[in-house]
């Protein structure tokens, strides 16, 4: 049985909202692997400086998807 409205029938606001979801479960994701990785007896400081940049960068793409989807009203 195929849904109602495929991908190719999604507004732009369903795609930012659906890519939204997904950035959010990444962040979550990467919060959980640095906490885990911080707390090991010998952390590799590298790979937790990548993740923690990882983290900031996914932060700002959020932002940016929020910014989109709710529109300052002061602008």
């Amino acid at each position: 049985m195929n849904a109602p409205s495929g991908p190719s029938e999604m507004n732009h606001e369903d795609v930012l909202r659906v890519r939204l979801e997904v950035l959010k479960r990444q962040h979550r994701d990467l919060d959980i692997a640095i906490e885990a990785l911080h707390d090991a007896v010998n952390p590799d400081q590298l790979t937790l400086k990548r993740l923690k940049k990882q983290k900031l960068m996914l932060k700002d793409q959020i932002a940016r998807i929020e910014d989109e989807l709710i529109p300052d009203i002061l602008a």
